[in-house]
């Protein structure tokens, strides 16, 4: 199967989440490969949904913001679907994630400092989720470590 991930994709995703910057050219060198071998493995990555997006990981304290998690346990009468929607249009919700465990919902959220605006934006929030059992926030200090792979 032509489209099936081997090591070299592997190799080339765990390049790329150290620094997205890398040109074909530099991944080529660095694996001891042509920029057009690169090239089509990119392309496919991307076609098949492998790779979603390129992105920076900002430091939201030297910017003047917090990073504050979400953990909301939603009553099991009330469809996570049809919530999605709403939040992903949400432009204070960064991440939208479904989960298994203490939470069913986690979102993160990037917000002023100033801890009653703040306060704001989570209730407004919290109004976009109907059938909340549980809510559990928590504030993002320092991202230690950041690896996707």
């Amino acid at each position: 199967m032509a489209d099936k991930i081997n090591g070299i994709d592997i190799r080339i995703l765990k390049l790329l989440a150290k620094n997205a910057r890398l040109t074909y050219k530099e991944l080529a060198e660095i694996l001891g490969t042509t920029r057009q071998r690169i090239s089509r493995r990119m392309d496919r990555l991307e076609r098949n949904g492998v790779i979603k997006k390129y992105t920076v990981i900002p430091n939201y304290d030297a910017l003047g913001y917090v990073h504050v998690i979400l953990g909301i346990t939603i009553k099991p009468s009330v469809s996570i679907d049809e919530i999605i929607p709403a939040l992903v249009e949400d432009e204070n919700i960064k991440i939208v994630e479904r989960a298994l465990g203490s939470h069913n919902l986690v979102i993160h959220i990037v917000g002023p400092k100033d801890m009653k605006e703040l306060e704001r934006i989570i209730n407004e929030v919290s109004r976009k989720i109907p059938g909340i059992d549980k809510l559990d926030i928590t504030f993002v200090t320092e991202t230690v470590k950041f690896e996707v792979l």
